[in-house]
């Protein structure tokens, strides 16, 4: 099983959940309980930098739209990085390209959310 989770924030305290390798019904729990986690905290937006991730399945998107149902019932956000034309081809197949916002880079997705990086 590859996949790796580490979470940083930028200097707007903003939270970016970067992963890399299969997100799958094996690892995306960890992926929920850090969504959670982050949520339990105070934080009212997320980015998910899906940069390193080799694959997604139906669990794992299911998790990123929880995420993002709680993160706006508290009226916040969510986005997500992912300059992969195979992953992002997941979203766009499903419809999810129009509930999330997703960016090419964390970059672009903090500055979407009027923060700005280190």
């Amino acid at each position: 099983m590859n996949f790796k989770m580490e979470t940083r924030t930028v200097e707007s305290e903003l939270p970016i959940i970067e992963l890399e390798g299969e997100v799958d019904v094996y690892t995306a729990p960890q992926l929920k309980q850090q969504m959670i986690s982050l949520l339990e905290s105070g934080a009212k937006e997320l980015v998910v930098d899906l940069t390193k991730v080799d694959y997604l399945d139906s669990t794992a998107l299911g998790v990123l739209i929880g995420g993002l149902k709680r993160m706006r019932e508290r009226d916040g956000n969510m986005a997500l990085v992912c300059p992969s034309p195979r992953i992002r081809r997941v979203f766009e197949i499903t419809g999810l390209d129009k509930i999330f916002d997703i960016f090419n880079t964390p970059e672009e997705a903090t500055e979407s959310m009027g923060k700005e990086t280190e």
